[in-house]
């Protein structure tokens, strides 16, 4: 009896080694990932590893394209949480304002200033902690909005929604679970950019795979998502410790 149990190997295409991962799957799938353009291949269980390596070399132009793409994207400098240090919410940038005072945390907007209250003696991790859990609720706030939207016009219905933080993706879809995550860093970019990743997330729920199905889809619900997407991914991108 054969295992369901995905298999992991690499091949190497000259410059470039890929990661393939066999698993009980219709398609092949390739994927290029941040920073640095790691390559991912998800392939069937049926398919042998020539067939794969064929694949991955005829899509060899694409992948330099993606991976220069990635390795040149503007990354923000890493962040002290200091007062006058620029700080992004929905698209708009805000300078960080600290105010040490003896009373319960928070954080605000005024005008162009994003006020940050915190305690004597908060050091940066917990600063950023707080400003972190104050994007969280703010995504959690504006993602409803947008789910009870597009399920009206698509007639599929998301049983539940979470954030968190991804270095990878914008955001995933269990269909099993009807379940969709989106990701913390979404809250720094424009609204109409977490529109289309909850459009794009709740779309697997009509079709699992990235095919041509799924891009009609895409056309015929929201048919500006390519210039969407192209805007998601020249805003500069978070200073994280990307590390696999």
């Amino acid at each position: 009896m054969e295992s369901n149990k995905p298999t992991v190997q690499t091949i190497d295409l000259g410059e470039i080694t890929a990661e393939v991962i066999q698993k009980d799957i219709k398609n092949i799938h390739l994927s290029v990932y941040p920073p640095s353009g790691r390559v991912k291949i998800a392939a069937p269980f049926r398919m042998d590893m020539e067939t794969i390596r064929i694949f991955a070399i005829s899509k060899l132009s694409w992948i330099k394209r993606q991976q220069a793409k990635l390795r040149n994207q503007e990354r923000e400098a890493p962040r002290e949480y200091i007062s006058s240090e620029s700080h992004y919410f929905l698209g708009k940038r805000y300078l960080l304002k600290v105010v040490e005072r003896d009373s319960k945390p928070s954080v605000a907007i005024k005008h162009d200033n994003l006020i940050l209250q915190v305690k004597p003696d908060t050091n940066a991790e917990q600063r950023q902690i707080l400003l972190q859990e104050w994007y969280r609720a703010q995504l959690k706030a504006l993602v409803p909005h947008y789910i009870a939207k597009w399920e009206k016009i698509m007639g599929v219905q998301v049983s539940e929604f979470g954030i968190k933080k991804m270095k990878t993706k914008w955001g995933t879809c269990n269909t099993a679970a009807k379940r969709i995550w989106i990701n913390l860093e979404l809250a720094k970019k424009p609204l109409e950019c977490l529109e289309y990743i909850v459009v794009h997330e709740m779309v697997h729920l009509l079709e699992r795979s990235h095919n041509a199905r799924f891009i009609a889809y895409m056309n015929q619900f929201l048919p500006q998502w390519r210039n969407l997407k192209e805007e998601l991914n020249r805003l500069p991108v978070s200073h994280l410790d990307w590390g696999y």
